[in-house]
């Protein structure tokens, strides 16, 4: 049995499984039934791995092992092994989300702020940068810089960047807001971004800004993150963006987006 890479690939990213689960499933796929010995040659999965495996494949519901001797396994039907995986996968991520939440209000959450504290201490003001790959890594990066403002939040964005942060960092923004901190946002407002402006009027002041082409956001004067690619011509996964906890470059920029902001 020849089974192509890219799709033992495809059942590993799906199915969360390792290789040698999905070269022994896609094995017993193709036979139905068969014995751990014949499944390790049929998928080149050496016969000492073969019984463990295929016994973690048993208890994650792929597979159920026939009585009798010599032991043989039967496939489940794939469209089965779907519906058990989900259901396995989203108790898992309960008890996962249910273990976080002790986890806020416990020591050992105290114990990690301290470590970090600590550390943070130690470190050089000019350590403090980092590389910010694709537009989750970013946004969740913006929302942790917003959720600890203080100050001063000051965003300009493309009219596409205008609608991602509002849906992406409405709450935060309103928090920010209710804490008194003054949120500035400059953006090309569009007939395709006019809900999006109506949903954040309340919680930002927002300006139309169809001349400075820029995306950065600094916070409090003292942390910037910017973004180094056009968001039109970059797909989300490979945007880049960086931050530095600097105030001085920072409360440059600041003083670039107050005299856009003064300009009628």
């Amino acid at each position: 049995m020849i089974v192509k890479d890219e799709l033992l690939s495809k059942l590993r990213r799906y199915f969360d499984l390792n290789l040698y689960e999905v070269k022994l499933w896609a094995a017993l796929l193709s036979r139905g039934v068969s014995t751990a010995g014949e499944l390790s040659d049929i998928a080149d999965v050496p016969r000492s791995r073969s019984y463990d495996v295929l016994e973690s494949l048993e208890k994650k519901g792929f597979v159920v092992m026939k009585l009798g001797k010599p032991i043989k396994y039967i496939a489940i039907p794939p469209s089965e092994v779907v519906d058990r995986v989900k259901k396995n996968m989203n108790v898992e991520a309960q008890e996962k989300v249910k273990r976080l939440e002790t986890v806020k209000n416990s020591p050992l959450l105290a114990e990690l702020e301290t470590l970090h504290s600590q550390g943070i201490n130690l470190v050089d003001p000019t350590e403090m940068s980092g590389c910010l790959r694709g537009r989750n890594n970013l946004y969740n990066h913006l929302d942790l810089l917003i959720k600890n403002s203080k100050e001063s939040v000051n965003i300009m964005t493309s009219d596409t960047g205008f609608m991602r942060k509002v849906e992406g960092l409405k709450s935060c923004f309103e928090k920010a807001k209710r804490r008194g901190v003054k949120i500035r946002i400059a953006a090309p407002l569009t007939k395709e971004n006019k809900d999006a402006y109506e949903l954040i009027k309340n919680f930002a002041e927002v300006k139309h800004n169809n001349k400075v082409t820029s995306r950065f956001v600094t916070v409090d004067g003292k942390d910037i993150v910017f973004m180094t690619i056009d968001d039109k011509e970059v797909h989300p996964s490979y945007d880049l963006g960086i931050w530095v906890k600097t105030p001085y470059f920072t409360s440059s920029m600041d003083q670039v987006f107050n005299h856009f902001w003064s300009l009628k």
